[in-house]
Order: C-alpha cells, then sequence, then structure tokens
C-alpha cells in the first residue's frame, strides 16, 4: 500500500507549475528569493570594488557613475558591501535552519511515534528552549566565547530547533493517526520503519514551508545580531553592522541606512511570501480549493 498523499507537484507536474505561475504571493516571493540568490552567488566571483578596500578621500559620496549606491563613512563601496552581505546572511540562515530542521525534525519524529514520557520530555525541553531566544542566547555565548558568525549560527540554530521539534509533533501526531498507519503496524513494521516509510514523506511539505519561514527569521536575528555587535565582525560585510555604522551619519549621509534596511526587508518579504505560497500549493486542501 503507497501511504504518501500524492500531490500536484508529484502527480502533474505542468498542472502544479501553472497553478505557482497564477499564485502571486509564489511569484512575488519567488523573484524576491532569487534576486538574493544571484546577489550572494554573484558575490563570490564579482563586486564593482573589493568590499574591504577604504579610501578615506571618497567617503560618504552619494551615488555615481563610479559607486553605484556611494560609500561609506570608510570610503567602501556600498553596492559592494550589499552583495557580500548577502552571501553571509545567506550563510547564516542555511546553516542555522539546518541546524533546526535536523534536530527538531528528528526530535518532532521522536515525540509522535513514543508518545508517553518521551513526547512530554521533549515538548517541555522545548518550552524550555523558548524561554531563550536567539539575541539572548547570542548574548550568553557572547559572553562566554567572544562575539563572531559562529556563535551567532549556534544561537539561532538552537532557537531554529524547537520550532521545528513542535510542527513536526503536531504533523506527524496527525499521520499517525490514519489508517494505513494501524494496517502498516498490523503488517508488522516497527515505529522506525514507519516514520521512515511513511511519517516523514507526509509531513516533507509543511517541514519545507517551515524551514522557508525560518530562512526569514534567521536573516532577521542575524542582522539584529549584527547591528548589537553580536553577530558577524569585521572586516566582513554585514548588513545589520551596516545599519548600526549609519546610525550615526542620519543626517549626513541618510541612504546609507536606507540601502541595507530595503535589502533586510526585501529578503524577509520574499522568504516569507515564497514560504506563504509553497503552503498553498503544497497542501492537496488548499491546492483543490484552487
Amino acid at each position: 500500500m503507497n501511504a504518501v498523499i500524492p500531490s500536484p507537484s508529484v502527480t502533474s507536474a505542468p498542472s502544479w507549475l501553472h497553478r505557482a505561475l497564477r499564485h502571486r504571493s509564489f511569484v512575488i516571493g519567488a523573484v524576491l528569493s532569487l534576486l538574493l540568490l544571484l546577489a550572494a552567488a554573484l558575490s563570490l566571483v564579482w563586486t564593482p570594488w573589493s568590499p574591504y578596500e577604504m579610501d578615506l578621500a571618497s567617503k560618504l559620496q552619494p551615488p555615481t557613475g563610479t559607486h553605484w549606491l556611494g560609500t561609506d563613512a570608510f570610503g567602501r563601496d556600498v553596492a559592494s558591501l550589499l552583495l557580500v552581505g548577502a552571501r553571509n546572511s545567506i550563510l547564516v540562515g542555511v546553516i542555522a535552519v539546518g541546524i533546526g530542521l535536523t534536530i527538531g525534525t528528528a526530535l518532532g519524529l521522536l515525540a509522535a511515534a513514543k508518545r508517553g514520557w518521551v513526547e512530554e520530555l521533549i515538548m517541555r525541553l522545548a518550552d524550555f528552549t523558548f524561554a531563550f531566544p536567539a539575541i539572548l542566547s547570542a548574548i550568553m555565548l557572547t559572553a562566554v566565547f567572544g562575539a563572531g558568525i559562529v556563535n551567532s549560527i549556534i544561537a539561532i540554530g538552537i532557537f531554529n530547533i524547537p520550532t521545528f521539534a513542535r510542527v513536526t509533533r503536531a504533523s506527524a501526531n496527525a499521520v499517525w493517526s490514519r489508517e494505513y498507519i494501524l494496517a502498516s503496524r498490523a503488517c508488522g513494521k516497527g515505529s522506525l520503519r514507519i516514520t521512515l516509510e511513511h511519517v516523514l514523506p507526509n509531513i516533507l511539505s509543511v517541514l519545507i514551508v517551515q524551514a522557508t519561514i525560518q530562512f526569514a527569521i534567521a536573516i532577521l536575528a542575524e542582522a539584529a545580531l549584527s547591528y548589537l555587535g553580536l553577530g558577524t565582525q569585521p572586516p566582513q560585510p554585514s548588513w545589520g553592522r551596516m545599519l548600526s555604522e549609519a546610525q550615526t551619519l542620519m543626517f549626513q549621509a541618510p541612504l546609507l541606512a536606507v540601502w541595507p534596511g530595503v535589502a533586510i526587508a526585501l529578503a524577509v518579504l520574499g522568504l516569507n511570501l515564497l514560504g506563504d505560497g509553497l503552503r498553498d500549493l503544497l497542501d492537496p486542501r488548499l491546492s483543490r480549493k484552487r
């Protein structure tokens, strides 16, 4: 018996693509997310200027043909800083979400499969972890190990674990109550095999959507931590630190705060819209209504 719920993405790829292109949130989110990825990829091979090169004689210049978005207080090219900052934001987001997705999903599946005191223990640990948001965790890690991008990734990753654990456990519990799970048990399948063959495939769409949303939260958290001086450290560019450096120059060069602020807003908006669109497209019940 095939226990995996057939989704439009599997059974009819052209139909799914057609509906995706008609979904405004998905299209806008996909375009903005693609632009973020392209900016990060471009920074690996080319930037208008070196983001580490300082030219005090050219500091605080407005946008020109030479420096498209102007220069900062150290004479660095703002466009180059934004491109490399996108790469660092994606790096933090991917690793932090990967930590939360891997550990949180495993704990959620274990809680749904074992139930009883195991489920209760995991959920109470998740509640305890929620008491330490990413910024507070980063402050504690900084006090012990010092500020840096690694500690930011660990703090954001730890914050993601209970989120994925709760989502996974709730979705897995719904699958465990299905008739085909009872049939699988009657056939002699163990909890591990049922989890891997039936439960996990049926909740993948939920996890994908949640990962997209957590990616946006991770980028926002990294920017906040860098703004406070706890995240990415100089000379590595960071959108959050660009905002922090620009706050003392609001009257001299207000655009220095506008560019990284717009970059953060568009990245978070794009990922949130992409997550909402994927939720609608991957949920069979919602897809039938469209």
